[in-house]
């Protein structure tokens, strides 16, 4: 099975703990296998089994109290 991976930015995150509740609500995406992201740059790289849509994206990472951007 092919895996879908999208990188996103999203801004506002600090510290660990914003990594955390990104991944935690990024993870909870029905088909979402692993969720990397890079604090320094707010890049964002989720791998699923399927394409995601930037909807679903976007309301996990709001969700988590933090705006995806581009």
């Amino acid at each position: 099975m092919d895996m879908a991976v999208a990188t996103y930015t999203v801004t506002g995150m600090t510290c660990g703990h914003c990594v955390s509740s990104v991944t935690e609500e990024l993870t909870g995406i029905s088909g979402v296998t692993d969720v990397s992201v890079v604090l320094e740059s707010g890049a964002v790289t989720v791998t699923s089994d399927r394409e995601l849509g930037l909807d679903e994206v976007k309301a996990a990472v709001t969700e988590a109290g933090y705006e995806l951007v581009g």
